[in-house]
């Protein structure tokens, strides 16, 4: 029997610290493809409302609120991009696993941040909508069911079928498989 090597693990996929670093880096770049999707498209609906007429009648918090939409969602596009660039400018240095980690890092910020922004859109648009006491508890719900989709779930699966050990999730946290 051949002793295990140094580049290659002794359980999971077995393949290469390199492979694993570009097999990784692929699924987070589709990852990221789909939540730059749909910021794109928020983020673009949000830059024209100051422009609509109705803006103006807006309520002085309804405006702050939109403000602060319009601020949580550059602060999302920034982490969700910064991935790419990231990437783009450590090409070549030999570090695409501490790349893969950092940019995975940048992507759970982006979406905590996406978080964010849909709560304050919500929140703007419920309110100019319904004028409502019930508005807070409604969007309160939609961000319960964003946290339990998002994050409740992937961390429950996490620790439901984890194989191996408890640095599982330190390990995914990090960025780190061994699928």
């Amino acid at each position: 029997m051949e002793a295990p090597s140094p580049h290659r693990p002794t359980h999971g996929r077995p393949e290469t610290e390199e492979q694993r670093a570009d097999r990784r880096w692929n699924e987070l770049l589709q990852e990221v493809r789909v939540t730059q999707t749909g910021v794109q498209i928020l983020f673009g609906f949000l830059l024209t409302v100051v422009f609509t007429s109705r803006f103006a009648t807006l309520e002085q918090t309804d405006k702050t609120i939109y403000v602060v939409t319009v601020l949580l969602g550059a602060a999302t596009t920034g982490a969700l991009i910064g991935p790419v660039t990231l990437h783009r400018l450590v090409t070549g240095r030999r570090i695409k696993p501490q790349t893969v980690i950092l940019a995975s890092r940048l992507t759970v910020v982006g979406v905590v941040l996406l978080l964010a922004t849909v709560t304050s859109a919500l929140l703007l648009i419920l309110r100019v909508a319904m004028h409502n006491s019930a508005v807070p508890w409604i969007v309160g719900g939609l961000v319960g069911w964003f946290v339990l989709c998002w994050f409740a779930l992937p961390v429950w699966a996490r620790h439901r079928y984890a194989a191996g050990g408890s640095d599982d999730a330190a390990s995914d946290a990090e960025g780190r498989d061994d699928r």
